[in-house]
């Protein structure tokens, strides 16, 4: 266990503990029933040392767990708490010394890697700060020269949390502008070409949204809750008011996102449905315009002997004439009722594109032609005004 305590001007102090962490322990595979007949001794010998090890490691953890709590008798409870917990637990209380209190766990994303989330245990009063961490990198980020001015510009220990807690959330501010550029690339891969696989992104994406904000919701319970603990003494503090700040603006763009997303997936949604019933159309239009071959050519495919203009020569040639006929009356009257659409006569996105950018020049012109012919009705309506206006005046 590493101990390392840091005094603050203001008289408050920030007590880092770093927890020993153990070799792992070296797994290998299970062995068959043919290899486990041929153990031999230093096999034997090698597990004992194994055991024995893991022992040595529990015991060293144990005796450092009983350390911390003749060091700190009053957070005895919350050391125990703290072991092997890696969920978030906010919890507020008043110490024995009638100080009031706030301790729990908060996981951070440190890297990168959504996977690489760590606990962050605290146990907080006015004067006092502890911290426990499991991986070197959080305390040596908070520790780094350039954040020593902020804490020791901080009047207690919870202002120093919170800045604590807003240099941690840089990681969170870089993972949402990766985030906002692949929705970006999201939404333009989407208007260019909507293909059936984005559906599948869109919900990575979600999936994605969904990561932040559950690493977002305990930040912003820790901030209701000092809020509880401590109420005016850390509300009226300019780092408690950044930190509000900037948990807004997350949550602004946390809510901003979800509602684009949800957009998209009901952008998609619409595309499919509207697929679907021109598929389904098409169909109906393509069944509808065989049907007469169809009924024509199994009354005339039926082994019956007596058919009439069965021995005509002609009767073959007549019999498609009439198929033709009736297919194309029904294809004009299906035209003019306006059910086909435009299933026949299928138009490139991009040539829809182009045309609403010309529908729109089209349109400004003619604002422009209308506005220049105002102002010429305009002007010449003047003279005659001035003419009117004179001759009353006469």
């Amino acid at each position: 266990m590493i101990h390392r305590m840091l005094r603050y001007p203001a008289g408050w102090e920030w007590h880092v503990l770093q927890q020993a962490r153990g070799e792992a322990v070296r797994k290998e595979p299970l062995p068959s029933r043919k290899d486990a007949n041929k153990q031999t001794s230093a096999s034997h010998e090698e597990r004992r040392a194994v055991k024995a090890i893991s022992k040595m490691e529990q015991d060293e953890a144990v005796s450092q767990t009983d350390e911390l709590k003749k060091l700190y008798p009053e957070c005895a409870s919350w050391i125990d708490e703290c072991a092997g917990r890696r969920t978030n637990n906010i919890s507020v209380g008043d110490a024995s010394t009638s100080e009031k209190l706030l301790y729990g766990t908060v996981m951070f994303q440190v890297s990168e890697d959504q996977t690489d989330i760590q606990p962050f245990h605290f146990w907080l009063t006015d004067k006092r700060l502890i911290t426990m961490h499991e991986d070197m990198r959080l305390p040596l980020r908070l520790q780094a020269i350039e954040h020593t001015p902020k804490l020791e510009s901080c009047e207690t220990a919870p202002e120093a949390l919170f800045i604590m807690i807003s240099i941690i959330l840089d990681t969170f501010h870089a993972g949402l502008d990766g985030f906002e550029t692949r929705l970006g690339e999201l939404e333009t891969t989407m208007r260019r070409e909507n293909r059936t696989g984005l559906i599948d992104i869109i919900f990575e994406r979600r999936y994605d949204l969904l990561h932040w904000s559950h690493l977002f919701i305990p930040v912003r319970e820790v901030h209701s809750a000092a809020q509880e603990a401590f109420m005016d003494e850390l509300t009226e503090t300019d780092s408690f008011k950044r930190i509000s700040h900037k948990l807004e603006r997350i949550e602004a763009l946390l809510k901003h996102y979800a509602l684009e997303i949800d957009t998209l997936i009901s952008m998609d949604d619409a595309i499919s449905n509207f697929r679907g019933n021109d598929i389904m159309k098409t169909l109906t239009i393509f069944t509808v315009l065989f049907l007469p071959a169809t009924i024509i050519g199994g009354i005339w495919g039926v082994n019956f002997e007596n058919l009439p203009f069965k021995e005509n020569k002609w009767s073959f040639a007549a019999m498609i004439a009439a198929i033709a006929a009736i297919t194309g009356f029904m294809y004009i009257w299906l035209w003019k009722k306006g059910w086909t659409g435009d299933l026949l006569n299928g138009r490139n996105p991009k040539e829809i594109v182009a045309d609403s950018s010309t529908t729109r020049l089209k349109r400004s012109q003619r604002t422009k032609a209308s506005r220049s012919e105002q102002a010429a009705s305009a002007a010449a309506e003047q003279p005659q005004a001035n003419t009117r206006s004179a001759r009353k005046r006469r």
